[in-house]
């Protein structure tokens, strides 16, 4: 397979080392004849496009600079076989274009997989750091359900860390309602992420509440669910001990002496130790935990001396 077909080095590493590493541009020594005026109309939105969310305000600031200095890259799109382009790289220049009344574009025209074509989105994305944690964990999620990858080849193709893929994709467990904070920038993933410690979705979704009301930062955030998570159990420490001790009375009053109450690990088993002082009152509590009669007509217990 050439790179002229797919848009690919021979090095499977290139979506690593960042989209210079197979996007030829203008200014990277792309032929002019790759690029073309294509009309906007023209031009679909990419399916795989990992951001959702596009601030009026920066695509305006955009819009701004192109007007006054053009388009210094170009996007990147894909023919299909209807004659229309799809778009592969440079949404934002594609909507800001929009914003300035353009009606064409200067596009490099490529073709490419898939697969390539979603982890070119995404690569693109990240080097512009223009993804919020949700979208960034939703992108490698789509990688690995619709391709078939696991963390660590999605994290070789993205040049990160296997542990901040899980991490990223571990943040979509969050409620719905936290991880919309998240994409509107209200909340951080440093913010978010300690929730993940909270069990159940109401204690994570009022948790995070308190974190925007009181504007506490990821490190106190941090301390926050920290402290949450050792109140609970000491609450439930300290309502296990009362009940203990209220069985322990109960069992002191009906036998008149020392009892004691062992729970094993797992709380499902254990033991009870009853104290006495003498021969005398071992029998009478004999009496008490047996039948009365037969330990009456019984043979006495002869204690070593």
């Amino acid at each position: 397979m050439s790179s002229k077909k797919t848009g690919l080095p021979n090095n499977k590493h290139g979506l690593g080392r960042g989209l210079g590493a197979f996007l030829p541009t203008r200014t990277a020594g792309a032929s002019t004849a790759d690029v073309q005026d294509i009309p906007l109309t023209h031009i679909q939105a990419n399916t795989h496009q990992p951001r959702r969310v596009f601030e009026e305000d920066n695509l305006q600031a955009l819009a701004d600079s192109l007007k006054q200095y053009g388009l210094v890259q170009p996007i990147i799109v894909q023919r299909q076989e209807n004659g229309e382009y799809s778009l592969i790289a440079g949404e934002r220049r594609l909507r800001a274009a929009k914003l300035c009344g353009w009606k064409t574009i200067s596009a490099l025209v490529r073709t490419y997989e898939d697969q390539v074509s979603a982890e070119v989105a995404l690569i693109e994305n990240l080097q512009r750091e223009d993804l919020n944690a949700i979208e960034e964990g939703c992108a490698y999620k789509a990688l690995m359900d619709s391709f078939g990858l696991t963390q660590a080849e999605v994290a070789e193709k993205v040049g990160k860390s296997r542990a901040q893929i899980a991490n990223m994709i571990r943040l979509l467990q969050l409620p719905e309602e936290v991880k919309e904070m998240v994409s509107n920038g209200v909340l951080s993933m440093g913010q978010v992420r300690p929730l993940l410690q909270l069990s159940g979705r109401q204690k994570q979704l009022a948790a995070a509440q308190v974190i925007v009301s009181r504007a506490l930062s990821a490190r106190q955030a941090e301390t926050y669910v920290r402290n949450l998570n050792q109140s609970k159990e000491k609450k439930e420490t300290g309502s296990a001990d009362a009940f203990l001790e209220s069985l322990q009375d109960r069992m002191k009053l009906h036998l008149g002496t020392k009892v004691a109450i062992h729970l094993a690990r797992g709380k499902k088993s254990g033991k009870i130790e009853i104290s006495f002082a003498s021969e005398k009152e071992f029998e009478r509590l004999m009496s008490l935990l047996t039948d009365a009669e037969e330990a009456a007509s019984g043979s006495a217990i002869s204690f070593p001396v």
